[in-house]
């Protein structure tokens, strides 16, 4: 039984793995990284697929958990990226069961192209999971997808309003916001938000 929100990922892992490498870390997350705590540090990155950006970080430093439910994926992750500073684990949102269960916390949490694939029950169950596992100080990035819904895929409309809404009830506060970006494919009718958002108190 399939992950909600994992449908058409596992038949397209072979394909997304060409796609998502194809596009650069640094690239991808222009004017974010220069909010995110400085290495060394830890980074959850919840919904890895292959790596790509869990590689970017642990090249700059950084210890990464990458998470990632399906299994395909996961597996080209860790052939593409075996590095020693990635730890990968099948796990998945709203719940985070096994990673809760190791006791962590994070100085980053990235939710790349994953937040939309949940629905509104699942939202409110997954943000306090997720401000939970952050630091003091620590940052959460997150990038919303809105347009069409490709075929065999589940995907929701989440407006930036909605989470930073949200995400202020469990103490996380907007350092960024971007709305109606294109994407890396450059998709007549598809945008993308993106979002940076910080724990209330100093860093550790």
């Amino acid at each position: 039984m399939s992950i909600p929100g994992t449908e058409g990922y596992a038949a397209e892992a072979d394909e997304l793995a060409v796609r998502y490498e194809s596009f650069g870390f640094a690239e991808t997350h222009t004017g974010i990284l220069e909010l995110l705590p400085p290495a060394p540090g830890r980074v959850l990155d919840i919904g890895a697929g292959t790596g790509r950006d869990a590689a970017g970080f642990a090249s700059l430093g950084y210890q990464v958990l990458a998470v990632e439910p399906t299994a395909a994926m996961r597996g080209h992750g860790q052939r593409l990226h075996p590095h020693p500073a990635i730890d990968w684990l099948d796990d998945s949102l709203p719940d985070l069961a096994r990673v809760l269960a190791r006791g962590e916390i994070f100085d980053i949490v990235m939710l790349t192209a994953v937040w939309m694939h949940l629905d509104a029950v699942a939202r409110t169950r997954a943000m306090p999971v997720v401000a939970r596992l952050l630091r003091p100080g620590g940052v959460m990035a997150m990038s919303l997808r809105h347009g069409p819904v490709p075929p065999g895929r589940r995907m929701f409309d989440v407006s930036t309003d909605e989470t930073i809404a949200l995400a202020g009830t469990h103490g996380l506060v907007p350092l960024l916001v971007q709305n109606n970006r294109r994407g890396p494919l450059q998709l007549a009718d598809v945008t993308w938000s993106r979002l940076a958002l910080r724990t209330s108190g100093d860093a550790a």
